[in-house]
């Protein structure tokens, strides 16, 4: 019980750094203006996943993700009875940080609104709901963007799966391991966050989303563009399982038996040791 009780508080505490560093950037890119490009914001939560990972990892594995449990459950052993816990808090710690991110930059919020004639709970207003939560590009379908949330988190998990996978001779060490996530989240979001704001997760969506309808926006931030928000809940979940599987299918089946995959490690290390002394 112990145990269990030390790795649901790093699940929380490196989901709440997620969205409080992640939400935080989007924060101030529309409420201040802050010139940020697409790949600055991927970049920012890049390292938002690679300090929560650094800071829990060792407790929890740090998944922040139910996406990630899941996968971890149906092809890694992972206890099934811890996953339905890591889901509720990894949600909890979204829903506070958004709660943080939102007192921070309240005045914010609020000579925006003013500013702009935006009247919170309206269509207008999901400019600003956007700030914790995913949307789609206005030229998607439900359909499409989903197709999109699937893909790029199947990506996610089959490169979290090589890099944790000790056969794997170039797999990142355990020290770089969260920074590996970190550039593969920074990646994915430079090339297709546009899309659908890369959630490929869905506490990372679902805890924002749900306290944002608590504090004003109510039901449009679930209906607004025509109830997207079951996109980034399921989406990713479908993903996961995808990429997970096509990993071990195509790829971890083919690697060295770990005895051979460590020789190969030493070989390779010995050979760029001689050729730096050469």
């Amino acid at each position: 019980m112990k145990e269990l009780k030390g790795e649901l508080i790093a699940e929380f505490v490196g989901s709440f750094i997620l969205i409080f560093l992640g939400a935080g950037c989007v924060a101030a890119l529309v409420l201040n203006g802050a010139q940020y490009t697409m790949w600055d914001i991927g970049m920012i939560w890049g390292v938002a996943v690679s300090l929560a990972l650094y800071l829990t990892a060792a407790i929890s594995g740090a998944h922040i993700n139910p996406a990630v449990t899941l996968a971890l459950a149906v092809y890694r052993g992972f206890s099934w009875a811890k996953v339905l816990p890591y889901i509720l808090v990894q949600t909890i710690g979204t829903f506070t940080a958004a709660a943080l991110v939102y007192g921070l930059y309240y005045n914010g919020f609020l000579h925006y609104e003013t500013t702009n004639e935006v009247i919170r709970g309206s269509a207008q207003s999901l400019t600003l709901a956007s700030l914790f939560s995913t949307y789609p590009a206005f030229y998607l379908n439900h359909f499409q963007a989903a197709c999109v949330e699937i893909v790029i988190t199947a990506l996610l998990v089959a490169a979290i799966f090589s890099f944790i996978d000790e056969r794997n001779s170039f797999a990142p060490t355990k020290a770089l391991f969260p920074l590996a996530v970190g550039i593969v989240i920074a990646v994915i979001g430079g090339a297709f966050g546009v899309l659908t704001g890369f959630a490929m997760n869905p506490a990372r969506d679902f805890g924002p989303r749900l306290f944002t309808a608590l504090v004003g926006w109510g039901p449009v931030a679930f209906d607004g563009i025509k109830g997207y928000f079951w996109v980034p809940l399921i989406a990713p979940m479908i993903g996961a399982v995808i990429g997970g599987g096509l990993y071990d299918y195509l790829i971890s089946k083919y690697l060295p038996s770990k005895g051979s995959a460590l020789q190969e490690k030493e070989d390779t290390q010995e050979e760029i040791a001689a050729s730096s002394e050469t």
